[in-house]
Parts: C-alpha cells; sequence; structure tokens
C-alpha cells in the first residue's frame, strides 16, 4: 500500500483528534443526565461517521468530474492539511475554540453542532479520507482498509466521550490543549510529506 495502515490510523486520528473532541463533549453536555451523554456521544460518532463516508465515497467522484489532477489535488490538500496543523500548534486550540462555540450554540441537538460537524468531522478529516481513498493510488480492497481505519477511530473517538468525564478530571483542558498541539506537529509532518510526494510525481525522475 502507498500508504501503511499505521500512517493511515495516525492520519486520521490526527485531522479527527478525537483527545480534543472531550472538552468540547464536556461542555455541552454539562446539564444533561448519563443517559443523555451516551445518546448524545452515539448520536455524534454516527453522524460524523456518515459525513466522513459520504466524503470517502463520493469525493473522487468530484475530483474527477471538476478535471483536477491528482498532484495538483495532493498538493492542495497537503497545504490546506498544513495550514490547519497550524491553526492547531498557534491558534485556539480545539478544544478552547469548539468549547466557546458550544457555549454560544442554541442548536437543539450538540450531537450535530458542534460535536459531529466540526469537532469530530472536521474540514481537515474530510480532505484526508478523499487523499487516503483516492482511485487512481488505491485499489477498492485498499479503500475498504482505510475505511475500516476510519471506524476504528470513530470507534475510539465515541469511547473517549464516553469517558469524557474521568479523563478529562485526569488531563485537565490545559493537558487537552497541549495534547491537541503536539497532534499538529505530526499533521503538519504529514502534509509536507505528501506535498514532497507530489512534487516527485511531477518531476519526472
Amino acid at each position: 500500500m502507498t500508504a501503511s495502515i499505521f500512517e493511515q490510523f495516525v492520519t486520521l486520528w490526527v485531522v479527527i483528534d478525537p483527545i480534543g473532541t472531550i472538552p468540547v463533549f464536556v461542555a455541552v453536555t454539562a446539564a444533561l443526565d448519563p443517559a443523555a451523554h451516551r445518546r448524545i456521544a452515539l448520536q455524534a460518532a454516527l453522524i460524523a461517521a456518515c459525513v466522513l463516508l459520504f466524503f470517502l465515497v463520493a469525493g473522487q467522484f468530484l475530483i474527477d468530474a471538476l478535471g483536477i489532477s491528482l498532484p495538483a489535488f495532493q498538493i492542495a490538500g497537503g497545504l490546506i492539511l498544513f495550514l490547519f496543523a497550524l491553526t492547531m500548534i498557534f491558534g485556539d486550540s480545539k478544544p478552547e475554540r469548539e468549547t466557546a462555540e458550544a457555549a454560544a450554540d442554541d442548536a437543539p441537538s450538540p450531537a450535530i453542532f458542534p460535536l459531529a460537524v466540526p469537532s469530530i468531522a472536521s474540514p481537515g478529516a474530510m480532505l484526508a479520507v478523499v487523499l487516503l481513498t483516492d482511485n487512481n493510488r488505491f485499489s477498492i480492497s485498499e479503500q475498504v482498509v482505510t475505511a475500516a481505519i476510519l471506524m476504528a477511530v470513530l470507534a475510539c473517538a465515541l469511547v473517549l466521550m464516553l469517558l469524557a468525564g474521568p479523563i478529562l478530571k485526569i488531563i485537565g483542558k490545559g493537558g487537552a490543549a497541549i495534547v491537541s498541539r503536539v497532534m499538529g506537529m505530526i499533521l503538519a509532518a504529514v502534509a509536507v510529506d505528501a506535498v514532497i510526494n507530489a512534487i516527485f510525481d511531477i518531476i519526472p525522475a
């Protein structure tokens, strides 16, 4: 495979950032009972899965319809992921940013916003699944493996949301912010690597 299972797992883990979702989940469910906590966590994970699977399946068709070359999309995608990583490193961390959004949000279901989108199914995650399942580079069996890895990461996000209370008591919001910034560093390296590989694909050996 062009990207190993471990590399794909790390990429999807970084862009989805399950640990960074914990403070967001705690904020939007603070006034709810434990049963509601479990229901919202499950709904958020399912909605995010549907959104990301849609991009996994339909993203390639969109690229083909627009006539975009793979190297161009890889470079653009890598640059966007890099900018996304910079916001994780230098901007407000995911917990700080999205917890504030949750406090201001008056939507009836926090499972949709801000939990499912943009906390779990972030723009970076949508782009990443398209890059990791490109029809020109990956066979159907490899794309199925990527989909399975995506489901595994989302399952981890669900488990972490269900355990959000105890985990946040241990690491605190500051700890979650630190983890989010470390994930941003890893994502920046992944993005630069994607751009370099695309450039080598364009330049003849």
